[in-house]
């Protein structure tokens, strides 16, 4: 099932689901809109193979920067790691579905599917595949809406006893080696 703008006004005012920072226009008739943080990470080009399997020296496949109020522009095709200005707090029993503001998927920019798992704490770390056109964005400028999914029940192991991210606040880059 999935919460309606009441639902999650509940979950907040209970204190059973946590964003911070926190204005009451973020909350939307089936989600939450979060906003642009300051850090990003740009892809680089290179031809230097990544193995996932092993520890590697990820600043070969990352620049890492933080945007000042002109932001940054998103390269054709670029690919960029974004995060949210929000830190939230999950419950046992709430999943989340982020999806790309419908403003930007129609200047061409693109986000992979992502879940934020029942019992997830920090910034959201995301994706965004450039247009065929340079795109300028900026941080607390709303990008994303987070769709809360209520599951059937608390889940019995939720993401803060093995998850990489828990806690992370802004952009933290793959954990390797990538093993179950």
């Amino acid at each position: 099932m999935i919460l309606s703008d009441g639902g999650i006004k509940s979950y907040l005012r209970r204190g059973l689901m946590k964003i911070e920072p926190f204005d009451e226009n973020q909350v939307r008739e089936n989600g939450v809109d979060l906003t642009i943080g300051h850090q990003y990470a740009r892809f680089k080009n290179t031809e230097d193979v990544l193995d996932v399997t092993k520890e590697e020296d990820l600043s070969k496949y990352y620049e890492l920067g933080f945007m000042d109020d002109e932001g940054i522009v998103i390269k054709p095709y670029e690919h960029v790691l974004l995060h949210t200005r929000e830190y939230i707090e999950m419950p046992a029993d709430l999943v989340g579905l982020v999806n790309l503001k419908s403003s930007f998927a129609r200047l061409g920019l693109y986000i992979p599917p992502t879940v934020v798992d029942a019992g997830f704490k920090g910034e959201i770390v995301i994706e965004i595949i450039g247009s065929s056109f340079p795109v300028r964005v900026r941080p607390g400028v709303p990008f994303i809406h987070l769709v809360f999914l209520r599951t059937d029940s608390p889940v019995l192991r939720d993401y803060s006893v093995r998850g990489h991210y828990q806690g992370q606040r802004g952009i933290r880059l793959p954990k390797l080696p990538i093993k179950l």
